[in-house]
């Protein structure tokens, strides 16, 4: 079987997992991501930070950054611009107003100042403790990650519910690695 369809069938498998998780756990596990915060070694600077505005049965990061605004940190949400290209991130707070954007998923409007950030909270269907992720098949954040870590430092973060973890995610050459994950239990350091 070749890769694809190996991603393909455990995207399938994976989504169920994340929607079955999400209906347990949705009342209190993005509280529990605020409590633990960021990695110790990611914390200690407050810069921009991006998060995400949960799409379908993805764990909810607001929580996290209004702790993480309150600390000092800029906020902002991933945008969209066409297909096979990177993300832009457009600063955001918490409670300020969203336009719809690709696939309905709120956006801050093209008023908002574009920002690049320093740490990015990355969704996706199911990762691996060596740092890999499975998301939707466009890979968004794959060629983010790559863009952004050619001009400078960029830490990136999965962000999950604990049941979303698998021993091993089917990966190609292309898939960017994450240098930690973060679920209502626990954070793990990759590599």
């Amino acid at each position: 079987m070749d890769l694809a369809a190996v991603k393909k069938s455990a995207r399938k498998a994976a989504a169920q997992v994340r929607a079955e998780a999400h209906e347990r756990q949705k009342d209190f596990a993005p509280a529990a991501l605020a409590d633990r915060g960021l990695p110790a070694a990611v914390s200690r600077s407050p810069g921009i930070i991006s998060g995400f505005i949960p799409y379908k049965s993805e764990i909810s990061t607001i929580p996290l950054l209004n702790m993480l605004r309150r600390a000092g940190w800029r906020t902002a949400l991933p945008v969209v611009v066409g297909e096979g290209q990177p993300l832009v991130f457009r600063l955001w707070q918490p409670g300020e107003p969203l336009v719809p954007g690709v696939w309905e998923i709120p956006i801050p409007p093209e008023s908002a100042e574009e920002v690049a950030p320093d740490v990015l909270l990355v969704p996706g269907l199911t990762y691996d403790r060596s740092g890999y992720r499975l998301g939707y098949g466009g890979g968004f954040y794959d060629r983010t990650l790559a863009k952004l870590r050619t001009a400078k430092p960029v830490t990136a973060i999965g962000v999950a519910y604990q049941a979303q973890l698998a021993d091993q995610v089917p990966r190609g050459e292309h898939d960017a690695p994450l240098d930690y994950i973060l679920t209502e239990t626990e954070t793990i350091t990759c590599g």
